[in-house]
């Protein structure tokens, strides 16, 4: 952390500003203000430093004010602030997509940018439903997700999303949706290091759903290699396989979900080469540019882009696109981060560090209230038994302690802390979050 730089002043007035995903009335008398950031850590108002266990959202794989993407930013913001990319280019959006086509699994040759997670997740819902309609399959009209998959806060990520409270206030949401069984068993599996044991067959689920709307309605699944937001769950080993056997065999488009475990998170490049289980389409945002800048992308199969190209060639072939798609300044923070995760070897390093980390979340077990322990590359999920009438009171008491007394931080989901610290974490850092974490839950827990 530079120490030369001051403190932001402490921000006095709350009011305006309507947090998201934030108990807002909470927050407001007891805030958690972060005004500058470095490497692995975050300097609060108050000039604490705090150690980042959670990337910042997911987001900032190589750690936080890298020179390189600011350098980028700046250079590319002085030359050209925007272009639109409806009907005219620029070069900085073809020079990205070719470069993410380098890193993807072999067969996904097309990119479509976006501005977010959520953009990325209902525009390859939507290239789903147009593909089959482009190739004269329109009963192909259902979309199938999972219970706790998250997928946006988009009315078409919401709808096939699995976590109640992400629904329940909006009503109706889109029709011919339907959802997987999740893959949490605790009782089978509680304290897995890496992919569970037991569960492979949950996958079948979607042969259920098949029997039950008739497989030829259904265009696609939609399903996170890992459901991070929702728990931090992860698949059997086998069941993504088995699932992308049942898509194959009722001609269902296969969708992956990449935002959290693209660039690195888990190893490789995707979860997809690391599960070596390649779905149709898959969706990015969050480390696409280290978090620095707004920007999603969604990779399709050179098959699903083709599939568009059969008209007379000068009308419009998918009626979709976004203001900021492939937005200059973003591509070019992009292309810094692609840099950095290559030159410093970071996804490969996720595979190095992940068996010290697997040891160090591990080491938590026994401890007051744990109820499982869950684990892969470099993601962790600790869950607690909820205190009684409070569910997640035990997990926010946690979380503010480690923030406030501690400088840790780390995220909370209801009853569950989750922890993906950025891939440049050295082992002495990982050994003050698990120190400071096993401190915390003793005395708090």
């Amino acid at each position: 952390m530079n120490a030369d730089s001051k403190p932001s002043p402490v921000v006095q007035n709350l009011e305006e500003f309507w947090m998201p995903f934030t108990a807002n009335q909470r927050f407001k008398a007891e805030p958690k203000i972060l005004a500058k950031a470095q490497g692995m850590y975050y300097i609060s108002d108050r000039g604490q430093r705090i150690l980042d266990g959670t990337s910042g959202l997911w987001c900032s794989n190589a750690g936080h004010c890298r020179a390189a993407i600011t350098e980028a930013v700046k250079l590319q913001i002085n030359h050209m602030d925007f272009g639109p990319t409806f009907q005219v280019g620029h070069p900085i959006a073809y020079r990205l997509a070719e470069r993410l086509c380098e890193i993807t699994p072999e067969g996904f040759d097309h990119v479509f940018f976006t501005n977010s997670g959520s953009e990325s997740a209902d525009t390859a819902l939507k290239i789903a439903l147009a593909y089959h309609r482009a190739r004269g399959d329109s009963g192909r009209t259902r979309l199938i997700g999972r219970e706790k998959g998250y997928h946006g806060t988009n009315f078409g990520g919401m709808s096939v999303g699995g976590i109640p409270g992400n629904r329940e206030a909006f009503g109706k949401l889109l029709p011919d949706v339907d959802h997987l069984c999740h893959t949490l068993d605790i009782e089978r599996n509680a304290f897995s290091r890496g992919l569970p044991e037991h569960g492979v067959e949950l996958a079948d689920d979607l042969e259920r759903l098949c029997q039950l709307h008739d497989p030829a309605t259904i265009a696609a699944v939609i399903v996170e290699p890992i459901a991070c937001s929702g728990g931090v769950v992860f698949p059997a080993d086998g069941y993504l396989k088995r699932l992308r056997e049942i898509c194959d065999r009722h001609g269902i488009l296969l969708i992956f979900d990449e935002v959290i475990t693209g660039f690195g998170r888990v190893g490789k490049a995707f979860a997809a080469e690391r599960f070596n289980v390649i779905p149709d389409i898959i969706t990015t945002a969050k480390g696409l540019t280290n978090g620095a800048i707004p920007m999603g992308a969604v990779f399709v199969k050179g098959s699903i882009y083709e599939a568009f190209m059969q008209g007379p060639g000068h009308g419009i072939e998918l009626f979709h696109g976004y203001t900021y798609s492939g937005h200059p300044v973003a591509a070019a923070a992009a292309l810094a981060a692609l840099d950095i995760y290559q030159q410093e070897n970071l996804f490969e390093r996720t595979i190095e560090l992940e068996s010290y980390w697997e040891e160090a979340v591990h080491s938590l077990k026994g401890l007051p209230n744990i109820i499982d322990i869950r684990n892969y590359g470099l993601i962790a999920g600790i869950e607690f038994s909820s205190r009684e009438g409070n569910p997640g009171a035990r997990v926010f008491d946690i979380f503010t302690r480690c923030f406030h007394e501690e400088g840790l931080l780390i995220r909370p989901s209801v009853d569950i802390i989750a922890l993906s610290p950025p891939l440049i974490i050295e082992k002495a850092q990982i050994d003050q979050i698990f120190e400071t974490l096993s401190r915390v839950i003793k005395e708090t827990a």
